[in-house]
Protein backbone atom coordinates (compact mmCIF):
# COMPACT_ATOMS: atom_id res chain seq x y z
CA UNK A 1 0.00 0.00 0.00
CA UNK A 2 0.87 3.47 -0.03
CA UNK A 3 1.95 6.00 3.03
CA UNK A 4 1.04 9.28 1.83
CA UNK A 5 4.00 10.79 5.02
CA UNK A 6 6.60 8.73 6.14
CA UNK A 7 9.26 10.80 8.26
CA UNK A 8 12.70 9.73 8.06
CA UNK A 9 12.53 7.18 5.47
CA UNK A 10 16.56 6.49 5.79
CA UNK A 11 16.42 5.07 8.81
CA UNK A 12 16.89 1.40 9.55
CA UNK A 13 14.11 0.30 11.02
CA UNK A 14 10.72 1.54 10.87
CA UNK A 15 7.77 0.94 13.06
CA UNK A 16 4.64 1.14 10.51
CA UNK A 17 1.00 0.56 11.72
CA UNK A 18 -0.95 -1.82 8.68
CA UNK A 19 -3.97 -3.50 8.61
CA UNK A 20 -4.17 -6.85 9.72
CA UNK A 21 -6.78 -10.00 10.33
CA UNK A 22 -7.64 -8.86 13.51
CA UNK A 23 -7.16 -5.00 13.21
CA UNK A 24 -4.98 -2.21 12.89
CA UNK A 25 -1.64 -3.34 14.27
CA UNK A 26 1.84 -2.57 14.58
CA UNK A 27 4.52 -3.63 12.71
CA UNK A 28 8.79 -3.69 12.68
CA UNK A 29 9.92 -3.10 9.49
CA UNK A 30 13.11 -3.20 8.40
CA UNK A 31 14.93 -1.24 5.74
CA UNK A 32 17.64 -3.95 5.10
CA UNK A 33 16.44 -7.44 4.96
CA UNK A 34 18.50 -10.21 7.73
CA UNK A 35 20.08 -11.35 3.89
CA UNK A 36 21.29 -7.94 2.84
CA UNK A 37 18.62 -7.43 0.39
CA UNK A 38 16.38 -4.41 0.47
CA UNK A 39 13.37 -4.35 1.50
CA UNK A 40 10.24 -3.91 -0.65
CA UNK A 41 9.85 -0.61 -0.25
CA UNK A 42 9.88 2.69 -2.75
CA UNK A 43 10.16 6.37 -1.98
CA UNK A 44 7.85 8.33 -4.74
CA UNK A 45 9.15 11.51 -3.56
CA UNK A 46 10.64 13.25 -0.85
CA UNK A 47 8.12 16.10 0.78
CA UNK A 48 8.78 19.69 0.28
CA UNK A 49 8.72 20.80 3.57
CA UNK A 50 8.69 24.95 5.05
CA UNK A 51 11.46 23.52 6.95
CA UNK A 52 12.95 20.54 8.82
CA UNK A 53 14.98 20.06 5.62
CA UNK A 54 17.89 18.04 6.93
CA UNK A 55 15.44 15.46 8.09
CA UNK A 56 13.97 13.70 4.82
CA UNK A 57 10.04 12.68 4.69
CA UNK A 58 8.50 11.27 2.10
CA UNK A 59 5.88 9.52 0.20
CA UNK A 60 6.31 5.31 0.37
CA UNK A 61 4.81 2.63 -1.33
CA UNK A 62 4.90 -0.49 0.24
CA UNK A 63 5.19 -3.99 -2.41
CA UNK A 64 5.02 -7.37 -0.69
CA UNK A 65 7.43 -5.58 2.23
CA UNK A 66 8.82 -7.96 5.34
CA UNK A 67 8.14 -7.10 8.47
CA UNK A 68 7.18 -8.38 11.73
CA UNK A 69 4.65 -7.88 13.87
CA UNK A 70 5.01 -5.79 17.21
CA UNK A 71 2.29 -6.49 20.05
CA UNK A 72 -1.28 -8.03 19.67
CA UNK A 73 -3.27 -7.48 16.39
CA UNK A 74 -5.37 -5.13 16.45
CA UNK A 75 -3.95 -3.03 19.18
CA UNK A 76 -1.31 -1.46 16.96
CA UNK A 77 -2.03 2.14 18.06
CA UNK A 78 -1.65 1.12 21.53
CA UNK A 79 1.58 -0.46 20.79
CA UNK A 80 3.15 2.35 18.49
CA UNK A 81 1.69 4.77 21.32
CA UNK A 82 5.12 3.56 23.65
CA UNK A 83 7.17 4.56 20.93
CA UNK A 84 5.47 8.05 20.42
CA UNK A 85 5.35 8.64 24.00
CA UNK A 86 9.14 8.86 23.81
CA UNK A 87 9.13 11.28 21.19
CA UNK A 88 6.67 13.65 22.42
CA UNK A 89 9.84 14.04 25.05
CA UNK A 90 11.39 14.54 22.28
CA UNK A 91 9.62 17.24 21.12
CA UNK A 92 8.77 19.08 24.54
CA UNK A 93 12.64 19.52 24.90
CA UNK A 94 12.90 20.38 21.22
CA UNK A 95 10.69 23.26 21.68
CA UNK A 96 12.37 23.77 25.08
CA UNK A 97 15.42 24.08 23.28
CA UNK A 98 14.27 26.47 20.15
CA UNK A 99 12.75 29.08 23.03
CA UNK A 100 16.43 29.09 24.86
CA UNK A 101 18.16 29.60 21.59
CA UNK A 102 15.79 31.84 20.85
CA UNK A 103 16.25 33.98 24.14
CA UNK A 104 19.88 34.11 24.08
CA UNK A 105 19.79 35.41 20.16
CA UNK A 106 17.33 38.15 21.22
CA UNK A 107 19.57 39.00 24.69
CA UNK A 108 22.52 38.97 22.78
CA UNK A 109 21.20 41.15 20.38
CA UNK A 110 19.23 43.51 22.97
CA UNK A 111 23.04 43.69 24.71
CA UNK A 112 24.69 45.05 21.83
CA UNK A 113 22.34 47.06 19.77
CA UNK A 114 21.69 50.42 20.58
CA UNK A 115 18.69 52.95 19.98
CA UNK A 116 17.76 56.46 20.90
CA UNK A 117 21.13 56.73 22.65
CA UNK A 118 21.06 53.81 25.18
CA UNK A 119 21.66 49.73 24.68
CA UNK A 120 18.05 48.14 23.52
CA UNK A 121 18.60 45.75 26.71
CA UNK A 122 18.59 49.14 28.84
CA UNK A 123 15.06 50.16 27.05
CA UNK A 124 12.13 49.02 29.94
CA UNK A 125 9.59 48.07 26.98
CA UNK A 126 12.00 46.17 25.77
CA UNK A 127 13.06 44.47 28.79
CA UNK A 128 9.43 43.33 29.73
CA UNK A 129 9.56 41.37 25.89
CA UNK A 130 13.34 40.03 26.59
CA UNK A 131 12.17 38.84 30.32
CA UNK A 132 8.75 37.57 29.13
CA UNK A 133 10.75 35.25 26.42
CA UNK A 134 12.98 34.20 29.06
CA UNK A 135 10.61 33.26 31.68
CA UNK A 136 8.36 31.21 28.96
CA UNK A 137 11.98 29.65 28.40
CA UNK A 138 12.68 28.78 32.09
CA UNK A 139 9.32 27.56 32.29
CA UNK A 140 9.34 25.11 28.91
CA UNK A 141 13.05 24.09 30.17
CA UNK A 142 11.89 23.08 33.42
CA UNK A 143 9.43 21.04 32.58
CA UNK A 144 11.04 19.11 30.07
CA UNK A 145 13.90 17.82 32.19
CA UNK A 146 11.84 17.15 35.19
CA UNK A 147 9.88 15.04 32.47
CA UNK A 148 13.09 13.30 31.69
CA UNK A 149 13.71 12.54 35.07
CA UNK A 150 10.29 11.20 35.35
CA UNK A 151 10.69 9.39 32.45
CA UNK A 152 14.38 7.43 33.96
CA UNK A 153 12.16 6.76 37.32
CA UNK A 154 9.24 5.24 35.25
CA UNK A 155 11.79 2.82 33.51
CA UNK A 156 13.24 2.01 36.55
CA UNK A 157 9.91 0.76 38.09
CA UNK A 158 8.28 3.77 39.63
CA UNK A 159 4.54 3.17 39.08
CA UNK A 160 3.47 6.64 40.40
CA UNK A 161 6.41 8.11 38.30
CA UNK A 162 5.19 6.16 34.94
CA UNK A 163 1.19 7.57 36.16
CA UNK A 164 2.33 11.12 36.36
CA UNK A 165 5.04 10.92 33.20
CA UNK A 166 1.94 9.51 31.34
CA UNK A 167 -0.55 12.48 32.34
CA UNK A 168 2.47 15.25 32.19
CA UNK A 169 3.62 14.33 28.90
CA UNK A 170 0.41 14.92 26.81
CA UNK A 171 -0.23 18.13 28.46
CA UNK A 172 3.21 19.46 28.76
CA UNK A 173 3.88 18.30 24.83
CA UNK A 174 0.79 20.22 24.14
CA UNK A 175 1.62 23.77 25.40
CA UNK A 176 5.14 23.44 25.05
CA UNK A 177 5.07 22.79 22.04
CA UNK A 178 2.04 25.53 20.95
CA UNK A 179 3.89 27.76 22.41
CA UNK A 180 7.26 27.52 20.40
CA UNK A 181 6.06 29.26 17.21
CA UNK A 182 5.13 32.66 18.86
CA UNK A 183 8.28 32.45 20.73
CA UNK A 184 10.25 32.46 18.21
CA UNK A 185 8.25 34.76 16.30
CA UNK A 186 8.84 37.27 19.10
CA UNK A 187 12.68 36.78 19.23
CA UNK A 188 13.06 37.23 15.71
CA UNK A 189 11.32 40.73 16.01
CA UNK A 190 13.75 41.40 18.56
CA UNK A 191 16.37 41.75 15.89
CA UNK A 192 14.36 43.78 13.65
CA UNK A 193 15.38 43.16 9.86
CA UNK A 194 17.90 41.80 10.59
CA UNK A 195 15.93 39.29 12.40
CA UNK A 196 14.61 38.50 9.37
CA UNK A 197 17.81 37.72 7.01
CA UNK A 198 19.07 34.23 6.59
CA UNK A 199 22.59 34.87 8.03
CA UNK A 200 20.66 35.57 11.51
CA UNK A 201 19.49 31.86 11.78
CA UNK A 202 16.31 33.51 13.25
CA UNK A 203 14.19 32.28 9.91
CA UNK A 204 15.45 28.71 10.55
CA UNK A 205 14.64 29.07 14.37
CA UNK A 206 10.97 30.04 13.19
CA UNK A 207 10.42 27.58 10.29
CA UNK A 208 11.46 24.80 12.72
CA UNK A 209 9.02 25.63 15.81
CA UNK A 210 5.54 24.86 14.26
CA UNK A 211 6.65 20.95 13.61
CA UNK A 212 7.40 20.32 17.01
CA UNK A 213 3.38 20.76 17.39
CA UNK A 214 2.54 18.77 14.64
CA UNK A 215 5.09 16.40 15.54
CA UNK A 216 3.52 13.26 17.47
CA UNK A 217 0.24 14.19 17.81
CA UNK A 218 -0.89 18.09 17.10
CA UNK A 219 -2.42 20.13 19.52
CA UNK A 220 -5.97 18.54 19.52
CA UNK A 221 -4.63 15.10 19.68
CA UNK A 222 -2.59 15.89 22.56
CA UNK A 223 -4.97 17.72 24.18
CA UNK A 224 -7.83 14.39 23.86
CA UNK A 225 -5.06 12.42 24.82
CA UNK A 226 -4.61 13.60 27.94
CA UNK A 227 -8.61 13.29 28.62
CA UNK A 228 -8.00 9.60 27.29
CA UNK A 229 -6.01 9.05 30.25
CA UNK A 230 -7.85 10.76 32.60
CA UNK A 231 -10.86 8.12 31.35
CA UNK A 232 -8.49 5.07 31.25
CA UNK A 233 -6.25 5.36 34.06
CA UNK A 234 -8.08 7.69 36.41
CA UNK A 235 -5.08 7.88 38.51
CA UNK A 236 -3.12 9.69 36.45
CA UNK A 237 -5.53 12.60 37.27
CA UNK A 238 -4.84 11.73 40.90
CA UNK A 239 -1.69 11.68 40.97
CA UNK A 240 -0.81 15.09 39.22
CA UNK A 241 -3.27 16.80 41.43
CA UNK A 242 -1.35 15.50 44.64
CA UNK A 243 1.65 16.62 42.63
CA UNK A 244 0.36 20.01 42.34
CA UNK A 245 -0.67 20.09 45.98
CA UNK A 246 2.45 19.00 47.12
CA UNK A 247 3.45 23.17 47.17
CA UNK A 248 -0.04 24.04 48.72
CA UNK A 249 0.35 27.56 50.45
CA UNK A 250 3.46 28.43 48.56
CA UNK A 251 1.76 30.71 45.83
CA UNK A 252 -1.35 32.28 45.86
CA UNK A 253 -2.33 32.59 42.20
CA UNK A 254 -0.82 29.01 42.11
CA UNK A 255 -3.17 28.03 44.79
CA UNK A 256 -5.99 29.53 42.89
CA UNK A 257 -5.38 28.01 40.02
CA UNK A 258 -5.04 24.52 41.08
CA UNK A 259 -8.82 25.14 42.75
CA UNK A 260 -10.09 26.32 39.62
CA UNK A 261 -8.75 23.22 37.50
CA UNK A 262 -10.17 21.09 39.68
CA UNK A 263 -13.18 22.55 39.49
CA UNK A 264 -12.69 21.97 35.40
CA UNK A 265 -13.65 18.43 35.64
CA UNK A 266 -16.49 18.57 37.38
CA UNK A 267 -18.68 19.07 34.09
CA UNK A 268 -17.77 15.75 32.21
CA UNK A 269 -20.59 16.57 29.39
CA UNK A 270 -18.50 19.28 27.70
CA UNK A 271 -15.11 18.44 28.76
CA UNK A 272 -14.22 17.32 25.35
CA UNK A 273 -15.34 20.78 23.79
CA UNK A 274 -13.67 22.67 26.41
CA UNK A 275 -10.26 20.33 26.48
CA UNK A 276 -7.88 22.68 24.81
CA UNK A 277 -8.46 24.86 27.50
CA UNK A 278 -8.27 22.67 30.36
CA UNK A 279 -5.16 21.05 29.51
CA UNK A 280 -3.22 24.18 28.52
CA UNK A 281 -4.23 25.39 32.09
CA UNK A 282 -3.11 21.84 33.60
CA UNK A 283 0.36 22.57 31.58
CA UNK A 284 0.32 26.28 33.41
CA UNK A 285 -0.12 24.91 37.26
CA UNK A 286 2.47 22.42 36.40
CA UNK A 287 4.68 24.57 35.63
CA UNK A 288 4.29 26.99 37.82
CA UNK A 289 4.60 24.38 40.68
CA UNK A 290 7.98 23.36 39.03
CA UNK A 291 9.23 26.85 39.42
CA UNK A 292 8.19 27.49 42.79
CA UNK A 293 9.76 24.51 44.04
CA UNK A 294 12.82 24.66 41.70
CA UNK A 295 13.07 28.11 40.05
CA UNK A 296 14.56 31.48 40.21
CA UNK A 297 11.90 32.90 43.00
CA UNK A 298 12.17 35.93 40.23
CA UNK A 299 11.26 33.84 37.48
CA UNK A 300 8.61 31.98 40.01
CA UNK A 301 6.78 34.91 40.96
CA UNK A 302 6.81 36.78 37.24
CA UNK A 303 5.10 33.53 36.13
CA UNK A 304 3.01 33.10 38.26
CA UNK A 305 1.77 36.32 38.60
CA UNK A 306 1.50 36.99 34.75
CA UNK A 307 -0.04 32.63 33.32
CA UNK A 308 -1.48 32.04 36.52
CA UNK A 309 -2.78 35.56 37.85
CA UNK A 310 -4.26 36.79 35.08
CA UNK A 311 -2.36 39.74 34.64
CA UNK A 312 -0.86 39.23 31.39
CA UNK A 313 -1.90 40.56 27.59
CA UNK A 314 -2.28 38.66 24.59
CA UNK A 315 1.45 38.58 23.16
CA UNK A 316 4.52 38.69 24.80
CA UNK A 317 5.83 41.66 26.64
CA UNK A 318 2.79 42.08 28.54
CA UNK A 319 4.51 41.16 32.27
CA UNK A 320 2.85 43.60 34.87
CA UNK A 321 4.75 46.16 37.03
CA UNK A 322 6.99 45.05 39.41
CA UNK A 323 8.48 42.14 37.98
CA UNK A 324 12.28 41.61 38.57
CA UNK A 325 13.41 41.98 35.14
CA UNK A 326 17.11 42.51 35.58
CA UNK A 327 17.43 39.16 37.73
CA UNK A 328 15.82 37.36 34.36
CA UNK A 329 17.54 39.21 31.87
CA UNK A 330 20.49 38.45 33.67
CA UNK A 331 19.91 34.46 33.16
CA UNK A 332 19.49 34.51 30.12
CA UNK A 333 22.06 36.97 28.81
CA UNK A 334 25.01 34.55 27.26
CA UNK A 335 28.19 34.85 29.06
CA UNK A 336 31.41 35.13 27.80
CA UNK A 337 34.00 32.08 28.66
CA UNK A 338 36.42 32.89 30.99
Amino acid sequence: GHKWFTSAPMSDILLVLAQAPGGLSCFFLPRILPDGTRNAMAIQRLKDKLGNHSNASSEVEYDEATAWLVGDEGRGVRTIIEMVNMTRLDCTLGSATGMRAGTAQAVHHAVHRQAFGKNLVDQPLMRNVLADLAIESEASTTVALWLAALTDRAAAGDERAAALRRISLSVSKYLVCKRGPAHAAEALECLGGNGYAEESRMPRLYREAPLLSVWEGSGNVAALDTLRAVARQPETLAVFFDELDGCRGADAALDAAVRSLKDSFTDIATLEERARRVVGEMALALQGSLLVRHGHPAVADAFTTSRLGGDWGSVYGTLPTGVDTAAIIERSTPKVPA
